[in-house]
């Protein structure tokens, strides 16, 4: 009996929707994303709350939900895979959607007095740093031979503040979702440890509070790791960190502009040529992703909310940070059902040395500034 030629349609077909598929593949797919996020919710909660009391109740408050929804949906990508139906639900997998919904609503939790109660250092600190973090990753990216839209990826996670930081480079790239998955992942691998690691560098060093908080702030890579980071030093510290961290949300915008412009005009013109002078505001409008926008109007609208409202208004976006939630989680579940392992084979080990030695000169730029920037500053 020969061998069959016939390929499995969930090994060799291409990522996406089938158009001969019946819609409701699709309404199916898009439910096998819902409950994934759901699930990626109940862990979000359920494992913090048993470890309470526990050697690992740090790290499980500090792990946030994009680690539960991509395992999740890596783990229903093999599945469905070997059941033979994944790419009739792929329809569902809508991570573009997701992404950029989400990323709007995120501006809604992204407010710009921020910068009032930052003040000078905070700001200069975040401007210095995130540049200075942002050029060294991407020139040594480009010392590794990285491709150009992962050196972009991970210069913006390792600079400004990981996940999120990530998902707006990789819109402003057209990153493959492959690449903004392994990025995710280097971001939460590399905060974890930090965030036992840096207090215990604090009271090496002796550093003040605010000292402390702003060098947390710049270089731990996602939120909820800063809030653990810092309050074990202490309050003063924690609220130094948060300051910072969101100071540096800030310029996702900003890098999502100018990664956007370079990408347009230098790295893949249209056509593969050179944008003349007469169409260049026409091309990087048709290629700029539009949900940066959202993001922005999101942020101002919400200022301008609280700002109206104060503490009323305040909690009146718990909704929009709900949401915000939901379609990330349903973005990080999509990139795990749709991850295929045989496209990063061959990046290897190099994006992991590009990140380690990043987070290392982030670490040391980082404590020059906030030693130098905050020294003397009371909490």
């Amino acid at each position: 009996m020969s061998e069959s030629t016939t390929t499995p349609p969930d090994v060799a077909a291409p990522d996406g929707a089938d158009p001969a598929r019946p819609w409701y593949w699709a309404l199916l797919g898009v439910a096998v994303v819902v409950l994934l996020a759901a699930v990626t919710r109940f862990l979000e909660s359920a494992v913090p709350a048993a470890a309470e009391g526990t050697g690992f109740a740090g790290v499980a408050k500090a792990v946030e939900y994009p680690v539960y929804a991509i395992l999740l949906g890596l783990a229903a990508n093999a599945v469905l895979s070997a059941l033979g139906i994944r790419r009739r639900l792929a329809g569902g997998f809508r991570t573009e959607f997701f992404i950029k919904t989400g990323l709007v609503l995120l501006g809604s939790t992204v407010l710009f007095d921020v910068i009032i109660k930052a003040a000078g250092p905070a700001i200069l600190q975040a401007i210095l740093l995130v540049s200075a973090v942002f050029l060294f990753t991407w020139w040594l990216g480009g010392r590794f031979g990285l491709d150009d839209r992962l050196r972009a990826l991970l210069a913006s996670s390792v600079s400004i503040c990981g996940v999120s930081a990530a998902i707006a480079a990789a819109g402003a790239v057209q990153a493959r979702k492959e690449q903004l998955a392994y990025t995710a992942s280097l971001v939460i691998l590399f905060a974890l440890p930090s965030i036992f690691l840096l207090p215990w560098l604090v009271e090496i060093i002796g550093l003040n509070a605010a000292q402390a908080g702003a060098w947390i702030g710049g270089n731990i890579d996602t939120t909820a790791a800063v809030a653990a980071s810092g309050a074990i030093v202490g309050e003063g510290a924690l609220q130094i960190a948060s300051i910072v961290k969101s100071t540096q949300n800030i310029l996702m915008g900003v890098a999502a502009v100018l990664l956007t412009a370079y990408f347009t005009f230098r790295v893949a013109p249209a056509g593969g040529a050179t944008v003349g002078i007469g169409t260049w505001a026409r091309t990087l409008w048709d290629r700029f992703p539009k949900f940066v926008l959202g993001f922005l109007a999101a942020s101002i609208i919400a200022t301008l909310w609280v700002s109206a409202m104060g503490e009323a208004g305040a909690a009146g976006l718990d909704t929009a940070k709900a949401l915000r939630d939901w379609f990330l989680i349903a973005a990080f579940t999509s990139i795990g059902l749709e991850f295929s392992v045989n496209s990063l084979k061959e990046v290897g080990w190099r994006p992991i040395g590009v990140f380690a030695l990043a987070t290392l000169f982030n670490l040391v730029v980082g404590l020059i500034l906030a030693s130098l920037l905050f020294r003397g500053f009371s909490v």
